[in-house]
């Protein structure tokens, strides 16, 4: 029996997409969490900038913080200026804190950040996966598994 499709949230412009973290992690659930940013924040990922590529998230005293993820400092930004690599607290319930806490204390799974985006409200959310670090032999099969799909398409397209 194949597992159900994750929900997918309504995303309106993508800011920053962490594309390694699909194959580095098996992602078990997908959550959105808000983010609480400061004005020069929010101004600097609306321009576009801002990454994710090595940051990660953890829990702690019952809150959810975002750890090295870099929004750089806003061009217009005067002396109040936001830190570009601070670490951000994550908005979420406290029954799925709870969840992702026992998930990572327990079974030893990892809080990833997937991607930062605005949804149609204009609020920035983060959508964090709860996953399992892939060994090399599971990344073996999924390169394996991305190149049988993409010469199956060759065939398909050329057999017409």
């Amino acid at each position: 029996m194949s597992r159900p499709k994750p929900t997918t949230f309504e995303k309106t412009k993508i800011v920053a997409e962490n594309r390694r973290a699909r194959f580095d992690y098996a992602i078990e659930s997908v959550y959105e969490a808000g983010i609480a940013l400061t004005g020069t924040e929010v101004k600097s990922l609306r321009d576009g900038t801002g990454s994710i590529a090595e940051s990660y998230a953890e829990v702690k005293d019952g809150q959810v913080w975002l750890i090295n993820s870099n929004v750089p400092e806003f061009s217009h930004g005067n002396r109040f200026n936001h830190e570009p690599k601070r670490p951000r607290k994550l908005l979420l319930h406290e029954r799925e804190i709870n969840k992702m806490h026992g998930a990572v204390a327990r079974e030893g799974m990892t809080l990833v950040p997937l991607m930062i985006y605005f949804n149609s409200k204009g609020r920035a959310k983060v959508e964090l996966a709860l996953a399992k670090g892939k060994k090399d032999h599971d990344k073996r099969a999924t390169i394996k598994e991305r190149d049988w799909k993409r010469e199956q398409g060759r065939i398909m397209r050329d057999r017409g």
